[in-house]
């Protein structure tokens, strides 16, 4: 009986946690990336972002938790598992040093492979809302 109440207890505060969380998927940012990748080479994502942020990070298949955390300067659970995923890119909107939206791009679209990537302008590993570019390569 002690077990079971005590299993129950965690499970409340997971579900507590959960709901609690800041953090939201942006399914319509993901929408509208995966929609304009098939035919421009770069896409400016301050346009389709109705929130604020301060930076935005690219993580590519298979970036360990370790590596995000190392990146963003501080933890979070990566809801996507992209550690053990080929099949998107991870992009993770940061303000005051909190995650607030999250994308999964998607890294199949038709019939080509999708690449996203970043330039990393003045030493920077990370999009600002005055640089914020991403650039597509299709194979």
């Amino acid at each position: 009986m002690k077990k079971w109440i005590i299993v129950c207890v965690l499970f409340l505060q997971s579900i507590l946690l959960i709901a609690c969380s800041d953090t939201q998927h942006n399914t319509q940012l993901e929408k509208n990336v995966s929609s304009l990748a098939e035919h421009r080479n770069n896409i400016d994502i301050k346009s389709y972002t109705h929130f604020k942020w301060d930076r935005a990070y690219l993580f590519k298949p298979y970036t360990s938790q370790e590596n995000i955390n190392k990146e963003l300067g501080f933890k979070f659970k990566d809801p996507s598992d992209i550690d053990f995923r080929d099949d998107i890119y991870l992009l993770v909107f940061v303000k005051d040093k909190k995650v607030i939206q999250y994308a999964e791009l998607p890294c199949f679209k038709s019939k080509h492979s999708i690449d996203y990537s970043i330039s990393y302008a003045y030493g920077k590993m990370y999009l600002t809302p005055d640089r914020a570019k991403i650039y597509i390569t299709r194979e």
